[in-house]
């Protein structure tokens, strides 16, 4: 049935539907001739929202599966339109959008954007371009398990704090509770991050395609497991930033540019969270030129003024105490 849709929507649209919403002309204005006429309520049910014109003779007594079909695409397209929401490009992102009942959809809409999940429109159009299979999981059986997992295993505090973690991760509402988010949070807990209300960005992720080869990486850099495993509970974030386009360059760069021990990260490892191009290199180019070296945190962390002060200070006037954090030496330059 997907198929007849999708190959009927191409025969009916022009070629160019894939571009922004803004593109197209009003759906109001659009000529449906392939369509029977009937009148779209966007707060009634789909049963009551359809009104058939007066039948021909010549027509049979039921409308067939293709003008069923037809009508249900159109109910559906003129009530997400309604909403600012794109049918057209979401069912190429998403085709089982076309099959899903418009009750079904109007149910989700009205239980994400009404208290007390209570989204605002331009959030919930966000959550759907983001997490398309929204509109089609089942409500019961898994969105509304979703939610009540966050707030009551996760710990998320109250509504609000729901609707942070969602707008920062709305994928956590394609995720099984079963399968993919309660196994996360387990494995979470067993790394010994404690907080993982703060933390619901992880719980999407895959524990073995993900998770586990992050602390496996620092294991084969020499670290054991209980030293790899402590950075990522003192430093969850860690556990979000790809291998290949975090961890190694700046490793990189600290072991090759910079001359500097591996072991340094795990006191600090926020190491990673700062830009190589904009923060690292730079920071350390200007700390070279005056043959100093800084601890991580006193090179990173402060602001673009503070190091800049930091180091005339150093270089500048009498050298501070070995036992202050802005303690630097020539020697290791």
């Amino acid at each position: 049935m997907q198929q007849e849709a999708l190959s009927f929507l191409s025969s009916t649209f022009p070629s160019h539907h894939h571009h922004h919403h803004h593109h197209f002309p009003s759906f109001s204005r659009l000529r449906f001739h392939n369509f029977p006429a009937f009148s779209f309520k966007p707060n009634t049910s789909s049963s009551s929202s359809l009104f058939f014109p007066p039948k021909s003779p010549d027509f049979p007594s039921f409308p067939s599966t293709s003008e069923t079909l037809e009508s249900d695409i159109h109910e559906k397209l003129l009530y997400l339109d309604s909403l600012g929401i794109d049918f057209l490009t979401l069912i190429n992102r998403h085709p089982p959008l076309l099959s899903a009942a418009l009750s079904a959809v109007k149910s989700v809409v009205d239980y994400m954007t009404t208290p007390p999940i209570n989204f605002s429109l331009p959030d919930f159009r966000r959550l759907v371009s983001m997490c398309p299979e929204l509109l089609t999981n089942p409500l019961t059986s898994h969105t509304i398990p979703v939610i009540t997992f966050l707030l009551r295993e996760v710990g998320v505090d109250g509504v609000f704090d729901l609707r942070q973690a969602l707008r920062r991760r709305p994928r956590l509402l394609a995720c099984s509770v079963d399968c993919q988010l309660r196994p996360t949070l387990y494995f979470l807990q067993r790394v010994g991050i404690l907080d993982p209300h703060k933390h619901t960005y992880l719980l999407s992720c895959s524990v073995e395609q993900k998770l586990l080869p992050r602390i496996d990486y620092f294991q084969k850099l020499g670290f054991s497991r209980r030293t790899a495993t402590s950075m990522f509970r003192r430093f969850p974030q860690l556990f979000n930033y790809s291998i290949a386009e975090n961890y190694e360059p700046k490793l990189d760069y600290l072991m090759g540019e910079m001359g500097r021990d591996v072991r340094e990260i795990l006191e600090f490892p926020q190491y990673f969270s700062f830009s190589l191009e904009n923060r690292i290199k730079p920071r350390h180019q200007a700390c070279a030129e005056k043959g100093v070296r800084f601890p991580l945190p006193v090179m990173l962390k402060t602001n673009e003024a503070g190091f800049r002060d930091t180091l005339e200070v150093c270089c500048d006037s009498s050298p501070p105490l070995k036992t202050s954090p802005f303690y630097c030496t020539n020697k290791d330059s």
